[in-house]
């Protein structure tokens, strides 16, 4: 069967939260398994999807900082030519945290390429003068306006969904008592009548955003704690996952109490080196595959 005969093709190439699995300074008991080679937890690199509606060209929801390994690890991203060549026609941005923008650097060896954003992502990227390495001459940038379809090639369009969130921690007032709220964003991609979400980061499930996740065939969402307190029980930090922006998978209006009555495909994205479900075993893990809900890998294929 051929990806256009398929309809759409995601391909997991990261399916970390910020720092990977195991992250780099974390001895906690997960990323102590991750190093140690327990066969029940899979090391990861930070969230990223690349999508395609023809097999050929494709798209990237989120540029992470091991984009480059993860290119190396996935043979459809190879180039094609004896040259400099590459199938990855376009970048979506669809947040401003470092995690999700930096790997944009990677590709600035002379490819063309459209990184398409809302524009309050690409203002970030005009702020910081390190983005100036991507050759405007080849690399265009593209606004995309939430809620509007745009064109991406390959068959594919876009449509950017405001999900609930918060500034970037690169642009948080540290000094404030409390952090605003901020739009962040998901990426509904379609092609030949089929439709994949790309939803890292959300703050809080509304009946809005539940409204939303319901037109597609397959979520990949936000995984990134399993409880709201778990970095604080952890010892590993003193935010709650939705200080972060981040929504935990259980407890009342969690993920899967939230989510439970949807009708696609549900998997677990942008996962924390604290979060159980990591375990194959594990309980947590446990529950959320009773509840219908999946846990993405690195090079997860979904084909529809």
């Amino acid at each position: 069967m051929t990806d256009q005969a398929a309809g759409l093709t995601a391909i997991v190439l990261g399916a970390a939260a910020g720092g990977g699995f195991p992250q780099w300074n974390c001895g906690c008991r997960l990323c102590n398994l991750a190093r140690a080679g327990d066969p029940r937890v899979r090391p990861a690199t930070q969230a990223s999807v690349a999508l395609s509606g023809d097999g050929e060209s494709w798209l990237l929801v989120g540029a992470s900082p091991d984009l480059r390994q993860q290119i190396l690890q996935t043979e459809r991203l190879a180039p094609r030519l004896p040259s400099r060549d590459s199938p990855i026609a376009a970048v979506a941005l669809i947040g401003g945290d470092v995690d999700a923008i930096v790997g944009l650097l990677v590709l600035r060896e002379r490819q063309n390429l459209t990184v398409f954003a809302p524009a309050k992502v690409l203002d970030m990227m005009s702020g910081s003068r390190i983005f100036d390495v991507l050759d405007p001459d080849l690399v265009r940038r593209v606004e995309v306006v939430p809620l509007h379809p745009a064109k991406v090639g390959g068959g594919m369009t876009l449509t950017i969904l405001p999900m609930p969130g918060k500034a970037p921690l690169y642009l948080e007032d540290r000094s404030a008592a409390t952090v605003p709220s901020e739009p962040t964003y998901a990426a509904l991609v379609q092609a030949n009548g089929r439709g994949v979400i790309v939803a890292p980061a959300c703050a809080e499930i509304t009946d809005p955003v539940h409204e939303q996740l319901r037109h597609t065939d397959v979520l990949f969402f936000d995984g990134t704690l399993f409880r709201d307190d778990e970095m604080i029980a952890a010892g590993l930090g003193p935010k709650t996952g939705r200080r972060m922006g981040h929504v935990p998978i259980d407890g009342a209006d969690g993920t899967l109490e939230r989510l439970a009555d949807l009708p696609c495909r549900r998997i677990f994205l942008h996962i924390n080196n604290t979060n159980p479900i990591w375990l194959a075993d594990s309980p947590e893990r446990q529950a959320a595959e009773r509840a219908g809900f999946e846990v993405a890998y690195d090079g997860m294929e979904v084909r529809l």
